[in-house]
């Protein structure tokens, strides 16, 4: 069970890891007048279908999209690396499930036929919202403490607990 945990985590932190290297280096993301290896949100959030769409959609058009771009590039990347990593693996849980929630509700699927962009057909339930209950699993097990770095972050304070009582 452990390992299985381990491993959701592992490809979790692998699927933002890798969202957020392409959103941040990927050439193909390039356009005019962006510089190479940036990308912009503007498309995705002009067609949201959400109940915030009049947000997101104000985003696109807004001035400091492509710091919103670069944020959300460096926050998959970053949340990614921590759930690889076991490193502030709760911390790295409750980002990932930021993300999800606003990918959620930017395309809300209440259609239930097929979307552009999408390969299948959803009613309520899409991969975002697969993937934000398969991140409460990893947030709930807390699995830093099974594996990752984070065991290295909790030793010293364990070892230090024992070591006060016995100076009292």
């Amino acid at each position: 069970q452990q390992m299985a945990l381990v491993l959701l985590r592992t490809l979790i932190g692998w699927h933002f890891l890798y969202e957020g290297l392409v959103k941040l280096v990927w050439p193909a993301w390039t356009r005019a007048g962006v510089p190479l290896g940036r990308f912009s949100s503007a498309g995705y959030l002009r067609s949201s279908t959400g109940p915030f769409a009049d947000v997101f959609r104000a985003f696109a058009d807004a001035s400091w999209l492509p710091w919103l771009d670069l944020l959300m590039g460096w926050g998959l990347l970053l949340v990614g690396l921590g759930l690889m990593l076991g490193l502030f693996t709760q911390l790295a849980c409750a980002g990932a499930l930021g993300l999800l929630a606003l990918f959620y509700l930017s395309w809300l699927p209440t259609r239930g036929v097929a979307e552009p962009g999408t390969e299948g057909n959803y009613l309520l339930v899409n991969k975002n919202l697969v993937e934000a209950a398969a991140v409460f699993v990893v947030l709930a097990f807390r699995t830093g403490r099974i594996a990752g770095l984070d065991l290295l972050l909790a030793r010293p304070r364990a070892v230090r607990a024992p070591v006060a009582e016995a100076a009292r």
